[in-house]
């Protein structure tokens, strides 16, 4: 045969295993079951990159490894196909959401085929698939129709809520939510209401529920945009402003899972670095809710939540975030400009840039007081976007002794800091939270210690009904409406402005077609260009689409029973493969995806249709393959025009883009300094660019204004990402950029000598970076099989690893040696039926011991090693055995599938069937050794070595060496005094 071929062998055996559907998983065996999952793709229309494959190669060296161990493996794929990309396309292109997407599922498909992954694809989902979100919905409806008891823990039919209303109404209901929005009535007054106020006092029951919630409008994209999606006020895709605004949206009661959220993290084999993310971002504390009443207006009160009730004394002013629902009514006329425009700013910037942000103070005064529960005394109510209206209760106790945010705010605006413990030190350089010493200047607690003080407290706030003792979460409710076309429809109707559930019978509630793939000009969601598109034909449905996380948080539930037009996923198949034995995915999706589908899988377990107690048993976060990143730097501007129509054409006007080194020197000066060059230069372009837009469109009257965010003076700019195929050298192509994105098309540049220079960065490989490698090309010159073992060799797979396509190359020669192993230099199979010898027997065993520790420790890249070593000591020993070489074939066959079939095959086995047979067997006496050498010492420093037998005692060795010419030849004539051996390692004769 001629020498290696990968591109052969690899079409060959891909083409074999789809024919014979090599890796289907049934649903019955003798065998013991093991599901490998992987965390399904989005398929964007960029397809894979070099970095996807990581975590999918090792779930398939995993899967593959379990095979020949004899388990009965499930390791199925799908697509998460729902998707805010497909969508903007659509609306660019006016095609619709499913053909794109089909077509980008076409070319992952054809990529994972590539690399040899064993997937039962006959197991396939797609999100977006009718047949899949009829249960997704049906799921919905199943929320929508609970409540959560904390009395029995779990959560339970609205039927059950609803007879314990007609038998004593509200009265001992205690349930999870918020007990203020919820109506009290006796079981009287509870039959006199009419169907919409029954519905009206239940609604706030349901663990699917719609509330006004504070979400980031997009106006540009015409949809709410999660966090991740929001960039320095902006959205990331397309620069288009967003703001927090208060919207009506149906949110899950997450919530009420808490407690047990956190309490299964300790069941499960995850990350620790995974476990400690959702426990903080669940953010269980116990402490105290405090009532503060406001100052000259009676019905008013702001109500805080703290862990540090003890420090109420030090409490000298009220921090609330600006959307709090008292702002309006509190400011004064004389603090009202000075609020607006606070809001205003407030808006613009995304929840997680809030949190984020710890070094900039910002706030301002209402004008108003609250008065403090415990001594009366007026303190100031202040706004800082610090704080989040859905956070606790949107508002803040804050004591600048003892909390350091506090602190810097108390200092930057010139507020008391007092003192509330003998213990707290240097509070003229920073607050001290200590809980040490005993209370000053604090009223009632003076002179306790911190337990006492807040027992004291807690029951003085309780009895004057101004507080109580309370955990809080800093979990939220999830928020589960989006105003996009392509998502789950969420399956509710209107009738007489309540929300009904439509009927199960009439699941799935399909996407109907639509003209545009935008809002509506009067706002609406896409869904409410549908024609027609009406409940029972007179019903209007909701308009909002649910998350991308909707889908994604059971799949792996029907991966099991794919095909069941009848339930989710059919029990005995549930009961079967029960829950995921080993979960691959990366560490992004801790407090997103992990958590909604431990929150669905609690839920569903509430309803008896699962069997297990989590979803996911053991998970690994594969770590990222880095790439070497290019950005741009947009600058902070806007146009003001005298255009009516300005909105509608602002995309025409450019958005300006600054050179690497002159946005780096504009960072350090002011705009003011016009005798800078750096300054100097930029506003003459910039100049230049104002003038060349004024003539273009001269209607326009076109004036630009640069923002100052930071309010010093200085430029601020947006960094963005800029594909690398894009860039040599760092410079920009800038006719290619102006043609890469529709947003870009009228881009204007400030340079360097007509240059455009990006900056750069190494960071995670992803098309949101724009830098990417794609595998197909290196499949084509090197195959996947090495590929496969380049991306294990890389390093640890946990651990972040830099790309280098150079490495790859030393791979693909490895491969080539171990062809070569049989078929030496690439001619004919030379395997010989020969006995192995003891040198090649401890080479093969030695293999076979490590390739298990490391494959079950998940330790691919020594595993990749160590087929290195053991190759090249083959080679050394001449060996062509099939004694040896056999089983060596079986040991690599999980890392370069490929190769090992058609070695297989030619090794006198039937085509495809290295899949059933069975992992080699360690025999720990082929590592024993016969013999061991000893070095030979005088005292102390090492002369020869001799070799004696493994079972020698140590007067057997004694008595030989003191037989030997040791002691003449390096003895200097003297006599031994002492002989010591240490077994195993050495002997040391002392004269």
């Amino acid at each position: 045969m001629p020498a290696y071929r990968p591109e052969e062998i690899e079409k060959k055996w891909q083409a074999h295993w789809k024919a014979h559907s090599t890796f289907r998983a049934q649903n019955h065996s003798d065998k013991p079951k093991y599901y490998v999952l992987d965390m399904f793709p989005y398929p964007s229309g960029a397809g894979l990159h070099v970095g996807h494959p990581l975590g999918y190669i090792a779930s398939d060296i995993v899967s593959r490894f379990k095979r020949l161990q004899g388990f009965n493996v499930l390791h199925p794929m799908g697509f998460d196909s729902f998707g805010l990309p497909a969508e903007q396309y659509a609306i660019q292109t006016g095609q619709h959401p499913a053909i794109t997407t089909e077509k980008n599922i076409d070319t992952y498909i054809k990529q994972l085929n590539s690399l040899g992954f064993s997937y039962d694809w006959s197991r396939e989902v797609r999100t977006s698939e009718p047949g899949y979100y009829k249960w997704t919905q049906w799921i919905f409806l199943k929320l929508f129709n609970s409540w959560y008891n904390l009395d029995t823990d779990r959560a339970e039919p609205l039927t059950a809520l609803t007879a314990r209303f007609a038998e004593s109404g509200s009265e001992g209901i205690n349930a999870a939510g918020d007990a203020d929005e919820r109506q009290v009535f006796t079981a009287g007054q509870w039959a006199l209401f009419s169907e919409q106020q029954k519905l009206a006092a239940v609604h706030p029951y349901r663990l699917a529920y719609q509330q006004d919630t504070y979400v980031n409008w997009c106006a540009g994209l015409g949809t709410v945009l999660s966090n991740d999606e929001v960039k320095d006020g902006l959205s990331e895709r397309g620069g288009f402003p967003v703001e927090r605004r208060l919207m009506p949206q149906w949110n899950l009661r997450i919530t009420a899972y808490a407690d047990r959220l956190l309490q299964g993290l300790d069941t499960i084999d995850w990350p620790d670095a995974v476990k400690e993310m959702q426990r903080n971002w669940i953010g269980k504390s116990i402490g105290a809710e405090v009532t503060f009443p406001v100052q000259g207006h009676d019905n008013a009160h702001i109500k805080v939540y703290t862990t540090r009730v003890d420090t109420i004394y030090g409490a000298t002013f009220l921090v609330l975030a600006p959307e709090h629902e008292l702002v309006d009514a509190l400011t004064t006329p004389e603090q009202r400009a000075a609020v607006d425009e606070y809001i205003a700013a407030t808006k613009r910037r995304s929840e997680r840039d809030r949190m984020a942000d710890t070094k900039t103070v910002s706030g301002v005064f209402t004008g108003a007081y609250a008065l403090n529960p415990v001594n009366n005394e007026p303190v100031q109510i202040w706004l800082a976007d610090y704080v989040l209206a859905g956070y606790g209760t949107g508002a803040v106790m804050a004591v600048p002794s003892g909390d350091q945010r506090d602190y810097v705010f108390a200092k930057h605006f010139g507020l008391p800091i007092p003192a509330i413990s003998d213990a707290q030190k240097d509070l003229d350089q920073q607050a001290d939270p200590t809980k040490e010493g005993h209370y000053i200047n604090s009223g009632f607690i003076n002179g306790l210690g911190y337990k006492e003080a807040t027992a004291k407290l807690i029951a003085y706030l309780e009895e004057k009904g101004l507080g109580r003792g309370k955990v809080n979460y800093r979990l939220r409710d999830a928020i589960f409406g989006r105003q996009r076309y392509w998502g789950e429809p969420i399956p509710i109707y209107y009738k007489d402005g309540t929300a009904y559930g439509i009927a199960e019978s009439d699941l799935p509630l399909v996407l109907p077609e639509i003209d545009e793939y935008k809002p509506t000009e009067t706002g609406e969601p896409p869904l409410g260009r549908a024609q027609n598109w009406l409940y029972k034909g007179k019903y209007p449905y909701e308009l909002s689409t649910m998350p991308g996380w909707a889908g994604s948080s059971w799949y792996y539930l029907r991966y099991m029973d794919p095909t069941n037009d009848a339930r989710f996923v059919g029990e005995e198949a549930e009961q079967y493969w029960g829950t995921v034995d080993l979960y691959m995915g990366g560490a992004e999706h801790a407090t997103g995806h992990l958590l909604y589908a431990r929150f669905w899988y609690l839920f569903l377990k509430d309803l008896g249709l699962v069997s297990g107690n989590e979803p996911f048993q053991k998970l690994i976060n594969q770590g990222m393959i880095l790439g070497r990143s290019n950005f741009v730097y947009r600058l902070w501007h806007t146009w003001d025009t005298n255009d009516p129509n300005s909105d509608e054409h602002m995309e025409l006007l450019p958005s300006i883009y600054v050179s690497k080194n002159i946005r780096e020197a504009l960072r350090d000066v002011t705009l003011d300094q016009t005798n800078n060059p750096a300054v100097i230069d930029f506003f003459n372009q910039v100049k230049e660019i104002e003038k060349s837009a004024r003539l273009m469109y001269p209607d326009f009257n076109a004036k630009l204004k640069i923002h100052n965010v930071g309010g010093d003076g200085k430029a601020s700019f947006s960094a963005l990402h800029v594909d690398v195929n894009l860039v040599e050298n760092d410079v920009l192509d800038l006719e290619q950029f102006r043609s890469s994105r529709d947003d870009y098309k009228s881009a204007a540049f400030v340079t360097e000598d007509g240059q455009f220079l990006c900056s750069w960065e190494v960071e995670k490989m992803s098309k949101s970076k724009f830098n990417v490698v794609n595998p197909d090309v290196l499949i084509g010159r090197y195959g996947a099989d090495a590929l496969r073992l380049y991306e294990m060799f890389l390093g640890p797979l946990e651990q972040y690893k830099p790309w280098n396509t150079n490495g790859i190359s030393g791979v693909g020669g490895f491969l080539k040696k171990f062809w070569r192993l049989f078929h030496p230099e690439d001619g004919p199979l030379a395997v010989t039926d020969e006995s192995a010898t003891p040198a090649e027997l401890k080479v093969l065993h030695r293999a076979i011991q490590k390739a298990q520790e490391d494959i079950e420790k998940f330790s691919f890249n020594t595993s990749v090693s160590l087929f290195m070593i053991t190759v090249n000591e083959l080679t050394a020993l001449k060996c062509h055995k099939r004694a040896i070489l056999e089983p060596l074939v079986l040991l690599v066959s999980p890392f370069a599938p490929h190769l090992a079939e058609e070695l297989w095959q030619e090794l006198g086995h039937a085509a495809g069937s290295i899949s059933t047979a069975s992992y080699p067997e360690f025999r720990e006496e082929y590592l024993v050794e016969d013999t061991v050498t000893y070095p030979l010492a005088i005292n102390g420093k090492v002369r020869e070595q001799m070799q004696f037998a493994a079972a020698a005692t140590a007067a057997d060795i004694e008595a030989a060496v003191l037989a030997s010419d040791f002691l003449a030849k390096h003895g200097e004539g003297k006599a031994a005094k002492k002989v010591i051996v240490v077994p195993g390692r050495m002997v040391n004769v002392v004269v």
